[in-house]
Order: C-alpha cells, then sequence, then structure tokens
C-alpha cells in the first residue's frame, strides 16, 4: 500500500479541520473535517483559486438557505429548490463547478438540522453562521495543510516522467527498425504511452500553475514552462514516429536495405540527440552537442530525405507503396526539426538562468 503526497495531506487537513472546530468550539466538528477532504487540490494556486471561489459560493448557499428556511421552513421539496438555485447562480456568475459540492454540504446542514414541518427560531441566524464557520474551517484547513505540508513541486515529476516516455518510446523504435520486436507487447506500450501523455499533460498545466513569488526566479520559471512545453511536444513527436512505424511496419519491411539502413542509422542518431538534450537539461552532460554529432544528424536527414525521393524516380517503390510511407519520413524529418529547437532553447536557457542566478 502506497500513501502519496495527495492521500497524506487530505489526512492531516482533517486532522487539522477536526482539532481546529473543538478548539473553537464548534460542533458538530466533523462537519470541518468533511469539507478538508473534499477541498484538497492538486496545487497551492489551485487551493487559492479554490478558496476565492469557495467562500463566494458558500456565502451564496448559505444566504439562500437562511432566507428560504426562515420563509417556507425545512422541508425536502423547499431544500431541493435552494439546492437547485444555488447551482444555477454559481454556474451563471461563473464560478468553478468544482464548489458545487461543499456549497451543497453547506446548505443541507443548514437547512436538514432543524424539525420537520417547525418554524425556525430567532437563533436560526446564529445557527446558520455557526454551520457556514464550520465548512470555511474546513475550507481554510486545506489551504493550510496544501501551503506548509509537502507542497507540491512539479518540475522533478516532470521532467522524470518525459524522460521515461521518451526512454521508452526511443527503445521501441530501435528495436522495430531491427525487425526485434513483440507486435502486441509493442502496441499495448503505445497505447500506455498515450495515456501517459493525457498526465504529462495535467503535470505540465499543474507545473505552469506554480507561482514564483521573488522576479528573479519569476524569469526563470517562465524559461522552464517554454523548455517543458517543448519537451512535451518533442516527446509527443516521438511518439508520432512510433505510431506510423506501427501503422506501416510491412511496407517499412520491404524497403530497399540501404534505405532501411538510412532510417534506423537516421533514428539512433535523433535518439541520441534527444537523449542528449534531456541529459543537459538535468546537468548530467556540461556541453552542447559536439560538431560531429552535429554533421552526422545533418547530413543523414538529407541523404534520409534524398533517397527516399530518388526511390520513387527510380520505381524502386511504387507510388502507393511510396505514399504510404510518406507520413514516416515526414514524421522523421519534423522530429529532427523540433529537437533542433528544443536543443536552442535548452542552451539559451542555460546561458541567460546562470545570469539571473548571478
Amino acid at each position: 500500500m502506497k500513501f502519496g503526497a495527495r492521500i497524506f495531506k487530505t489526512g492531516i487537513a482533517v486532522i487539522l479541520a477536526l482539532y481546529a472546530a473543538h478548539l473553537l468550539g464548534l460542533e458538530p466538528a466533523f462537519f470541518a473535517g468533511l469539507t478538508a477532504g473534499l477541498t484538497i487540490q492538486p496545487s497551492i494556486y489551485r487551493t487559492y483559486q479554490r478558496i476565492l471561489h469557495q467562500v463566494q459560493a458558500n456565502l451564496i448557499g448559505a444566504a439562500l438557505a437562511v432566507i428560504f428556511g426562515i420563509a417556507f421552513g425545512h422541508e425536502p421539496f423547499v431544500i431541493g429548490v435552494v439546492v437547485m438555485l444555488a447551482i444555477s447562480i454559481i454556474l451563471r456568475i461563473g464560478l468553478d463547478s468544482s464548489t458545487i459540492p461543499v456549497t451543497l454540504v453547506t446548505i443541507v446542514i443548514i437547512m436538514g438540522q432543524s424539525p420537520s414541518g417547525q418554524s425556525p427560531d430567532e437563533g436560526y441566524a446564529l445557527f446558520a453562521l455557526s454551520r457556514f464557520s464550520l465548512i470555511m474551517l474546513g475550507v481554510f484547513s486545506a489551504f493550510l495543510v496544501n501551503l506548509f505540508f509537502l507542497p507540491p513541486k512539479y518540475e522533478n515529476k516532470l521532467y522524470d516522467e518525459i524522460f521515461a516516455t521518451t526512454e521508452n518510446a526511443a527503445r521501441w523504435i530501435r528495436l522495430i527498425t531491427r525487425q526485434d520486436t513483440n507486435i502486441q507487447a509493442r502496441r499495448e506500450d503505445l497505447e500506455e504511452a498515450k495515456d501517459k501523455l493525457v498526465e504529462l499533460d495535467q503535470l505540465y498545466l499543474f507545473y505552469k500553475e506554480e507561482r514564483s513569488y521573488f522576479k528573479k526566479y519569476k524569469f526563470a520559471k517562465a524559461r522552464r514552462i517554454v523548455l517543458f512545453r517543448e519537451m512535451l511536444s518533442v516527446t509527443k513527436q516521438l511518439l508520432h514516429v512510433l505510431s506510423s512505424f506501427d501503422e506501416r511496419e510491412n511496407d517499412f519491411y520491404h524497403l530497399p536495405e540501404h534505405m532501411q539502413r538510412l532510417v534506423q542509422q537516421q533514428l539512433d542518431h535523433l535518439t541520441n540527440y534527444h537523449g542528449r538534450i534531456m541529459a543537459r537539461y538535468s546537468g548530467k552532460v556540461t556541453t552542447q552537442m559536439t560538431d560531429f554529432m552535429s554533421e552526422e544528424v545533418d547530413e543523414g536527414n538529407e541523404s534520409l530525405t534524398d533517397s527516399f525521393m530518388n526511390s520513387y524516380d527510380h520505381k524502386e517503390l511504387s507510388r502507393e507503396e511510396w505514399l504510404n510511407l510518406l507520413p514516416l519520413i515526414a514524421y522523421i524529418v519534423e522530429y529532427n526539426s523540433q529537437l533542433d529547437h528544443l536543443d536552442r532553447l535548452v542552451e539559451s536557457f542555460f546561458t541567460y538562468h546562470q545570469e539571473d542566478e548571478n
């Protein structure tokens, strides 16, 4: 059994809310604990946004609950009407829809406590205020826990996940160009990689939302955001190459041997180039790609495209085979182009990042 940071923080938030409610004399304390568990967010910025929206949504819910409770009582029908009105208003004014569950809890604990059929007494407003305070105590407990207990650090996790996805895709490409791959295992891995891309996009969004509070770090963070966006884009392009291979495997194996070797060599150069760029960012490599390596990549790109064009002119491939393999070659060329761009971004980052640090 594994306890992640978010599970741990949810438990701490509930504990904090329960203790705080007891210390402040607010009962029943479990309402605060319930709200704290529902309010934990994956990033500090999202928790801050959630508080701003949740305060407004809870005020709407509490106000409607008090007004309708005094005017019409606490019948289930009345509570249902208040719930519908609250949801409509929240969506209408553009508050986050994730605030709705806690708002519904606010309404129900305010209106559902008095016995059905009885009119509220003069202390009803104070009763509603105490329930509202319990809910907000849970919300603020979640914010404090997210701020001070294991604040999420998405940069390292994002890099590690991108690196692992890239390495896995590169491994399959090396195998497929050597006709040494299990088709079923490869396709299962490819589907998992596509699902992983969705997770990576979400991780990138969380990282992008993290705030830097010192000016000199804001510029470095902005550059990192651009870098990670490009890293993701290049990894997606590599997966496009792998997917294209998967779809056109038989056509590739019918290429003339010299063409197969060119594709294999160029992809070996490019995946090594990709790995070197990632290692450069992590500090495992201290210098840019050598001129020799750069020439290998450029010459390989030129040889591959020229050979592919000539294969049609010299009737080495039929028109149908040539057109079917064209997307694969185009993906490889685009992969090369994106790697060059990423390489320049990484070198620029280290140049200006060092200036910012000084």
